[in-house]
């Protein structure tokens, strides 16, 4: 089995994979959201400090498994650096105890691999990563082979999505909290820009749409009823921007298997549109189960048996972190 850590941000999760049947046979996972939703967002030095608290919590929990083990995997890029430090810390320490070797993973190709919890991995796939740190767009014909065709140029998707609900001062994450306030919300209301609409270019920006909806929560003022109309308004257009860019790349790469991984990938209203885009070309649209868009152990282990399976260890001196680390 291997043990996976993951603390790349404000969640903290361990799991055990099995390796020959890829059974997730234990993973727990501890979300901070409560305590940085009164700040707005993540206090990167309190998430380092509930990532010590957790870890070990977790840890003990999983006791049992450790004469099972055959390595230890850990998220080491990208991420806020002073929570990746925490989880490469204790993997570190596990592996010289059990005397294991480590293997250190992207989080990035840990939620392309969230499509394959206890499953056989399905490639070649165009997959779309949308998170509160990334939006782009990938081709990936194997774990070896990821190459990034377009990608945000400012602010990512999520990241837009906790920016608005902010405004709002409706606490954190802001995904949930937009998609519910949308639903009873009029999303030909506001008529806001869609971004890079005349632009060529197959990107992603979302800093103009941010601040236009800005203006009309300040306009709104005080008028809660309208908040609705704009977050409905909101969640259409920053889900038009990226079917419109997809289409436009698709006229260059027909999609064949298509998935939307992260985060925001839980977000019904992208999910159903998406499904829109894809209906002409008959591509097989895949999905991550609810419970593992957003970050988690689970996917970092399903990565972490392919690496093991073609020994692509790390060197215990050698292993660091890379937060500004992408694909």
């Amino acid at each position: 089995m291997i043990l996976s850590i993951e603390s790349s941000c404000d969640d903290t999760a361990i799991a055990i994979t099995e390796i020959e049947t890829k059974k997730l046979v234990f993973h727990k996972k501890i979300s901070q959201e409560l305590e940085h939703s009164v700040y707005g967002g993540v206090v990167p030095e309190l998430a380092a400090r509930l990532h010590a608290e957790a870890l070990p919590k977790i840890l003990a929990q999983t006791k049992d498994y450790f004469e099972d083990l055959k390595a230890v995997a850990v998220t080491t890029s990208p991420g806020l650096a002073v929570t990746l430090v925490e989880g490469l810390v204790m993997a570190k320490a596990i592996a010289v105890a059990l005397n294991l070797p480590l293997i250190g993973v992207n989080h990035l190709v840990g939620h392309i691999y969230s499509l394959f919890i206890e499953k056989e991995e399905k490639f070649p796939l165009t997959v779309l990563l949308v998170s509160g740190g990334h939006t782009q767009v990938m081709e990936v014909k194997s774990l070896s082979e990821i190459k990034t065709v377009a990608k945000s140029m400012d602010d990512s998707f999520g990241e837009s999505f906790d920016k608005v609900a902010k405004m709002m001062g409706l606490g954190y994450p802001g995904g949930p909290l937009i998609q519910e306030l949308a639903k009873n919300g009029d999303r030909a209301k506001y008529n806001f820009t869609v971004p890079l609409h005349q632009s060529p270019l197959i990107a992603f920006s979302y800093s103009g749409l941010k601040n236009a909806v800005r203006l009309a929560v300040d306009e709104a003022g005080e008028d809660k009823e309208a908040y609705k109309h704009i977050a409905a308004s909101f969640e259409h257009i920053a889900t038009k921007h990226l079917t419109m860019k997809l289409k436009k790349y698709f006229k260059l790469q027909k999609p064949q298997s298509f998935a939307i991984v992260g985060g925001a990938s839980a977000n019904l209203y992208l999910r159903a549109e998406i499904e829109k885009l894809l209906a002409p070309y008959n591509a097989k649209l895949f999905l991550s189960e609810l419970q593992y868009c957003s970050d988690n152990a689970a996917m970092i282990g399903r990565v972490a048996v392919e690496m093991y399976k073609q020994k692509m260890f790390s060197e215990l001196d050698a292993i660091d972190i890379s937060p500004k680390s992408s694909l």
